[in-house]
């Protein structure tokens, strides 16, 4: 008995994979999983043949229909599909190469509204991860195990993290092409499982005990290096943003008469602008560097260029020469150290996550709030400076905690 469209949509995965037919070859294939894609059984020159005709419910039965009746007729005429079908593969234009349908798939996403920042990563994910594996190959000569050498690369180097990313990336691609009738099924689906779940996230090295800070900042005082790189690491306590928002500053972004730095969107971890207010201390700190580095550019460039920004690597390397190494403190731990005790001293703390840029889920609600308490924020950062400055000189301390204003 010829299938229905609502028999179709209501075939449920059964333990073992099963078939249901329709009529003159054509039937239906349901996985265990729940996928279901048509198949066309023929004979041909004494010969039996299966061909698939694209994953359900991408290809409707009607269109399953039609596409085994173009089949039927070519083989009235002697034809064999299968053999038609691998030639036409051979015969294929550039255009259906993966990486130039997961291009045009690229395209309409950015025109869709994708930000700068997202659409970056992706593509070079892609560039990295996967044209140079599979790119030139056709799009739909590539299978489960095309898909697995691709998210094996990356965890074989320990990105387990970037494997996730790209299989996602790659069954977006698939699922457009199977739409667009040019490919049959989605392969990169079929391998969810086989990417071992993230490594818990570790926290990074800080050091949060004010009788330890000082010490800290006063060695950071004493540090011979260039005066870049030593404003770079004054500042990091200081501000305590991310590192790489540090060393990716530039002068236009500074103001140091309204004494904020603004750090536009596409820097950021989590798309949205950013505000850093700047105490005196960090005011004098960027003057300072501003007669070696300004009016213009980088604020941190590198040592050989000043076309690029300075290492990541930097502010590590030279906590590692002041004598603190990678399990007491980081470039990234001076954030852990001002969330730490302010949050300790009673700050407002959507104050405090406003200023560490912890992005809330909603991130339209995040790209319109970035000046969020603000005026609270400026009041912190001054404290924030003044109480270290004291931890450093030794003497008395400078209260930290909050005073509730008006």
């Amino acid at each position: 008995m010829p299938l229905t469209d609502a028999k179709v949509k209501a075939a449920k995965p059964k333990s073992k994979e099963y078939t249901l037919n329709d009529s003159e070859g054509l039937s239906l294939v349901v996985n265990p999983k729940g996928r279901k894609w048509w198949r066309f059984r023929y004979q041909i020159n004494g010969k039996r043949t299966m061909l698939s005709l694209g994953a359900y419910p991408y290809v409707s039965l009607q269109e399953a229909r039609l596409k085994r009746g173009d089949l039927k007729t070519l083989i009235a005429k002697g034809y064999d599909p299968s053999r038609k079908r691998k030639e036409d593969k051979r015969k294929a234009s550039a255009s259906e190469a993966f990486e130039a349908i997961a291009r045009e798939w690229f395209g309409k996403q950015v025109d869709s509204g994708w930000s700068e920042r997202h659409a970056k990563t992706t593509m070079e994910r892609m560039e990295k991860n996967v044209f140079p594996f599979i790119g030139e190959r056709a799009i739909s000569d590539l299978g489960v195990d095309d898909m697995l050498n691709v998210v094996q690369r990356c965890e074989k180097r320990g990105a387990v993290e970037s494997a996730r990313r790209v299989r996602q990336i790659m069954s977006q691609i698939f699922r457009y092409a199977v739409a667009a009738g040019r490919a049959d099924r989605d392969p990169a689906a079929d391998i969810k499982g086989a990417i071992p779940p993230a490594r818990k996230v570790q926290h990074h090295p800080s050091i949060t005990d004010p009788k330890k800070i000082g010490p800290l900042l006063r060695a950071i005082e004493t540090f011979s290096g260039t005066l870049v790189v030593q404003c770079a690491l004054k500042l990091a306590p200081l501000l305590f943003v991310r590192p790489g928002e540090l060393r990716h500053a530039e002068w236009h972004e500074v103001d140091l008469e309204a004494r904020e730095w603004r750090i536009p969107e596409e820097k950021m971890k989590g798309g949205s602008p950013h505000i850093v207010p700047l105490s005196t201390q960090a005011v004098e700190i960027l003057t300072e560097v501003h007669q070696l580095t300004g009016p213009s550019g980088y604020v941190f460039p590198s040592i050989r260029t000043t076309a690029r920004p300075m290492s990541e690597n930097t502010i590590n390397v030279t906590l590692r020469r002041l004598g603190y190494d990678k399990t007491e403190m980081t470039g990234h731990g001076f954030r852990s150290m001002a969330s730490t005790l302010l949050n300790e001293h009673g700050w407002h703390k959507d104050a405090i996550e406003r200023q560490l840029a912890h992005t809330p889920k909603d991130k339209v609600r995040a790209s319109y709030n970035y000046a969020e308490h603000l005026a609270e924020r400026k009041r912190m950062m001054q404290a924030w400076a003044d109480y270290l400055d004291s931890l450093k000189s030794g003497g008395n301390i400078v209260p930290l905690f909050a005073k509730k204003v008006g």
